[in-house]
């Protein structure tokens, strides 16, 4: 059995961790590593340029455990329940980042371009750890003595 108040709860947890990493990498590169902003070069400066090969690695990491986390409080998780977080975790994380990444205005928003072009692989790459991660979470759970 699902539940969808646990399932919206360990998703919102793992997407808030995957961008507070992310922003943090960043000013992290900005800051301590001393690398150009996005007020100092073209595009998103070469401070967030650096990270993005590492996003997909946050994302393959924090989203299963959350996953797991979830699937650790239902009464049996089957292959079904895999496939219906898997389908719902990925299909918001899609809608979320158009709206908050491209469509509302803030200092860090992408264009459609800079947002679905130009962080190619690694948006693709994105998703498909998202989507495979209650995958992950339900092979290692039927696998595991826990």
């Amino acid at each position: 059995m699902k539940n969808t108040g646990a399932l919206i709860l360990w998703y919102i947890a793992a997407y808030v961790i995957v961008t507070a990493i992310g922003v943090l990498h960043t000013i992290f590169n900005i800051t301590v590593l001393h690398m150009k902003s996005m007020k100092e070069s073209e595009g998103m400066g070469e401070g967030y340029e650096k990270t993005k090969p590492w996003h997909v690695l946050y994302n393959i990491i924090v989203f299963p455990v959350f996953a797991y986390i979830y699937f650790s409080g239902l009464s049996s998780v089957t292959w079904e329940a895999a496939a219906f977080t898997s389908f719902v975790w990925g299909t918001i994380t899609i809608i979320l980042d158009v709206f908050g990444w491209v469509l509302i205005k803030h200092p860090w928003s992408l264009t459609f371009k800079q947002f679905y072009v130009e962080y190619q692989p690694w948006i693709t790459l994105i998703y498909a750890a998202i989507y495979s991660s209650p995958f992950i979470a339900f092979g290692i759970m039927k696998v595991s003595l826990f």
